[in-house]
This record gives structure tokens, sequence and C-alpha cells, in this order.
């Protein structure tokens, strides 16, 4: 990961903390309880069958009882985007390279490297690369459904 999104995941992961401080659910399923780094060439790389690829950061539970997940993903040049999809959690996806197009309510917005993207409870929505090469993001998923 690059500044810009060490810093971007940072301060988002802030954001959704910001309540009265308490202490995370101890646990050993648990990998936000204590202060930590998620070493990139420890997380495991999944082929999707259109050829992009994902990796898990982490699922777990913050100190504040929000349950916080985060994968990286990559989609190639020309690839089938995900089929529109509905969520039932809020996303931020902060884009690292490449151009991505989001689609949700009818429109389309695009997003360069740096750029976040706000994905509210409930929104259909796909994000596809709409790019020359590939596109690299991280999705920061927040509360509702977000897997433990």
């Amino acid at each position: 990961m690059n500044i810009r999104l060490s810093l971007s995941l940072a301060m988002l992961l802030s954001c959704a903390a910001i309540r009265v401080p308490a202490q995370a659910p101890a646990s050993a399923d648990n990998p936000l309880a204590s202060p930590r780094v998620f070493d990139y060439d420890q997380m495991k790389a999944r082929t999707m069958p259109n050829g992009a690829e994902s990796r898990v950061v982490f699922n777990g539970t913050l100190a504040t009882g929000e349950q916080v997940g985060a994968h990286e993903s990559m989609q190639p040049a020309g690839t089938v985007p995900p089929a529109l999809h509905k969520i039932q959690h809020s996303e931020f996806i902060v884009v690292e390279q490449g151009t991505l197009e989001f689609n949700h309510d009818g429109k389309q917005e695009r997003a360069g490297p740096g750029s976040v993207i706000y994905v509210a409870f409930g929104t259909n929505h796909f994000v596809r690369n709409v790019g020359y090469g590939p596109a690299k993001y991280v999705v920061i998923q927040v509360g509702g459904d977000t897997k433990k």
C-alpha cells in the first residue's frame, strides 16, 4: 500500500471510531483487539472467475463496537465488473491505481487514484475499471452485515 492509501485508510478508520473509547472485545478471533500492522505479504490473494483479485486485510470489531472489514481488490482492464448488488453495511472505496466507474442509483461517477467513493447502506451499486491498465482499490466495510 502506498502512503496516500495508508493515510486514507487510517483516517477512515479513525472517523468510524469517534464514540467514547472502550475496550475492543478481547478475542483471538478479533484482529482489531489491539494495535498492529497488517502485512501485505501475509494477505492471501484470491482470483475471481473474471480475472480480478482480492486480498482480505481484516474483519473485526472496533473498541467502540462497530464491525469493520477491509479488503484490497484489483480489476484488470476490460474485466467484466461484478453484478449490481445491494449492501447491508456502509463502504468506503479508496482508489489506489487506475480509474473506476461507480454505478449507483442510475448514475455513473468516475474516481481516480486517491479518490474515495462512499457507498451508503442499502445502495445498489457496482464499480468497474474504465481505464487502460489495472484498477486497484481498498474497500472498507463498516457496520451492518460486515463479516466478523
